[in-house]
């Protein structure tokens, strides 16, 4: 794609954002409601489309866990416009009064709930992000250019497809989303300039696309860490849950950002806790990784790198790690982890709300697995990502998260002195 094409995709969404931005609530649900039911209805267009990037994938040796995240079918299809309809049912956010004071003078000074605008979203075999992005962004009035990855262009490019003519169907400007569809990194790169028509760009990913991102862009940008995530068995645990929530966090689905990648464990436990994990966890064929202690109570676990206690796998592989007291634990954590989703299992309150006040991340958990960290796991219907940064937003981003505030101010003709 040459560079002028790229501006004037986006200078249409620029132009676009004041309509969009525009909408009133009924305007913006009936048209949501109406690309679900577009979804739904050219379900065969989009599989047909998904497993051309399928195969290629395959052809090109895409791990499993991409593979999966890649994979369409009618239930995912499905899920799609069931995350359409729920942000429907939201409450809109746009023009909601955050406060409102009266000063010494008689003026009266608010802030009100605005779109940002045009967002950009970068991300990679992910075609699900699609509906979301644009359901999340058009709900909170914003415009979304989207970069997505040259995997899943054909599944990314039907869905667009669809939900474009749906809007025009409902008479809405079709550039409330636009697909870029170069794969030529140098567009993506300069895509990440455009700051003349771009307000946010948001990237999901690997771990060196939100690092390329966050180093080449001009745009503000907000950070979807990735997740190294942590659960924590306490001294104080009760086993069987314990085993439950690990087996949960690491296995219901390894390639998402929300799966456990390390386990913690408290000396005072160990014995009788780990040989119970490492045979559930062996049940699904996770390798194990640990430090001697570790190694000490089971001969199938081998040793781990200091390398491993920062990894996100994405795959059958869990690093474990032993540790006297919930304090080593935290310290531990604080270490390694990537600030997204961490878990204690406890019975011990006084522990629980130490681990609470004292873990940085975006969402900490007490007796729960870390794979509910999610937008519509939350109430939000739907997310953009998990932000790990502090700034703005953290943790799932809904559609409070895509809006920002401008100040009103009413008077009667007051001048300052």
């Amino acid at each position: 794609m040459e560079s002028f094409n790229l501006e004037n995709i986006c200078r249409a969404a620029a132009d676009a954002k004041k309509g969009i931005g525009c909408l009133n609530t009924n305007e913006k649900n009936e048209a949501l409601l109406s690309v679900a039911d577009a979804l739904v209805k050219n379900e065969a267009v989009i599989i047909e489309a998904n497993m051309k990037d399928m195969e290629n994938g395959r052809q090109n040796g895409m791990k499993s866990a991409i593979l999966d995240r890649l994979f369409l079918n009618g239930d995912r299809i499905e899920a799609m416009a069931k995350g359409l309809r729920k942000v429907a049912g939201l409450p809109d956010p746009i023009g909601e009064v955050m406060d409102m004071s009266k000063r010494p003078n008689g003026m009266t000074v608010g802030k009100r709930r605005v779109p940002i605008g045009v967002i950009g979203i970068i991300y990679e075999a992910r075609p699900n992000v699609t509906s979301d992005a644009f359901g999340l962004c058009f709900k909170s009035g914003n415009v979304c250019i989207l970069k997505g990855g040259s995997d899943a262009i054909n599944s990314t490019r039907a869905i667009v497809n669809i939900i474009r003519k749906a809007l025009e169907s409902c008479n809405i400007d079709a550039n409330a989303v636009t697909l870029i569809e170069s794969a030529d990194r140098s567009v993506t790169k300069e895509f990440m300039k455009m700051n003349k028509y771009v307000d946010l760009l948001i990237p999901r990913g690997s771990a060196g696309l939100i690092r390329a991102t966050m180093e080449n862009s001009t745009i503000p940008v907000i950070e979807t860490g990735t997740g190294n995530c942590h659960v924590y068995v306490d001294k104080d645990a009760d086993i069987n849950m314990a085993l439950n929530i690990l087996v949960n966090a690491k296995t219901q689905r390894i390639g998402v950002c929300n799966a456990c990648e390390s386990l913690v464990i408290h000396r005072n436990i160990i014995g009788e806790f780990l040989p119970k994990a490492v045979s559930a966890l062996k049940e699904h064929n996770v390798e194990i990784r640990g430090d001697k202690e570790a190694r000490d109570i089971s001969g199938e676990i081998v040793s781990a790198t200091d390398e491993d206690f920062y990894t996100e796998y994405l795959d059958y592989i869990i690093s474990v790690r032993t540790v006297g007291s919930v304090e080593e634990a935290i310290d531990h954590i604080n270490e390694h982890n990537t600030k997204h989703s961490e878990t204690i299992i406890t019975e011990n309150y006084e522990t629980a709300c130490k681990f609470l006040d004292e873990i940085d991340a975006a969402c900490v958990y007490v007796n729960a697995s870390t794979r509910f960290t999610d937008g519509e796991e939350f109430g939000f219907g739907a997310e953009i990502g998990i932000s790990t940064q502090k700034l703005h937003a953290r943790g799932p981003m809904g559609l409070r998260e895509l809006t920002t505030y401008k100040y009103v101010i009413y008077g009667n003709g007051q001048i300052r002195n």
